[in-house]
């Protein structure tokens, strides 16, 4: 007699189990902007604070596109390395060869952090655009 309650229930809560195990790669889809920097010196925060306004990181599929002020736009692909604790590690393969890489924490549905390394990061929010 309680079978359908119990089925309702179970449906329920599909939907927050798929969302809970989004892969961190589908979760870095889309265009992610400069907001602030955080953890910078007084002496670089407002040249950092300018600089990260500028700054944009687009995932598209395997594909990136790397946007920083004063370099040139950078294209490659991309690959989560490493998942540890929420950080993810990244690996960035440019079409000359050249592999970078860099650590990033989703904070939520609309943050993303970049993190620089002595604690100083930048956080990136998600364009609607």
């Amino acid at each position: 007699m309680h079978r359908p309650l119990a089925w309702l229930v179970a449906l329920a809560l599909v939907p927050s189990t798929l969302a809970c195990s989004t892969s961190p790669k589908r979760q870095l889809q889309g265009k992610w902007v400069g907001e602030r920097v955080e953890h910078f010196s007084p002496a670089q925060a407002t040249r950092a604070a300018g600089w990260v306004i500028g700054t944009s990181f687009e995932f598209e599929g395997s594909r990136v596109s790397i946007a920083i002020p004063a370099e040139t736009p950078r294209e490659g692909t991309f690959e989560v390395t490493k998942v540890t604790e929420g950080t993810l590690s990244l690996a960035f393969l440019r079409p000359d060869g050249v592999r970078e890489s860099a650590d990033f924490r989703i904070e939520d549905d609309g943050h993303l952090r970049w993190q620089l390394g002595d604690g100083r990061s930048v956080l990136l929010r998600k364009s609607t655009n």
